[in-house]
């Protein structure tokens, strides 16, 4: 199993933290194994990296992240958010906007401490609320939006 720290080359972009994704532990929505973990949104292999395939800036690595940008936050960054903040409890503005003014290492911290496994300190899957190394099954309340 690979290791579930978070780390600064897990952060999306647009301030998602792959390191939660249900593709980065290595399923599908529907629950199934993939043949092929997503190695997260900043990798070559990514296989969502939606705002980085369609944003100039980001493709031509102008900018690091979508709160850098002149137009932050963009449509397509808001219509994201959107649907992260009711499918998931979550906005990836605000993640960025804390990251802005904290920086990514007290992400970091923050999501440890909101992701982190009641049971035996690993990592919850966002979309799956389940902790795959020991298979709690949790809701996770921490610091919803």
């Amino acid at each position: 199993m690979r290791s579930r720290e978070l780390t600064p080359d897990l952060i999306a972009p647009c301030g998602a933290n792959c390191g939660i994704c249900v593709a980065y532990f290595g399923y599908r929505m529907d629950g199934e194994k993939r043949k092929h973990s997503c190695l997260g949104c900043r990798s070559r292999q990514s296989l969502c990296a939606f705002i980085k395939k369609q944003c100039f800036k980001l493709a031509a690595n102008q900018i690091e992240y979508c709160f850098e940008c002149t137009v932050f936050p963009c449509d397509r960054l808001n219509a994201l958010d959107n649907r992260h903040r009711s499918k998931y409890g979550m906005s990836l503005i605000e993640n960025l906007k804390y990251i802005r003014d904290n920086g990514v290492e007290q992400f970091l911290k923050y999501e440890r401490e909101r992701w982190g496994c009641p049971n035996c300190g690993n990592v919850i899957c966002v979309h799956k609320q389940i902790c795959y190394a020991c298979h709690e099954k949790t809701k996770n309340t921490k610091f919803n939006v």
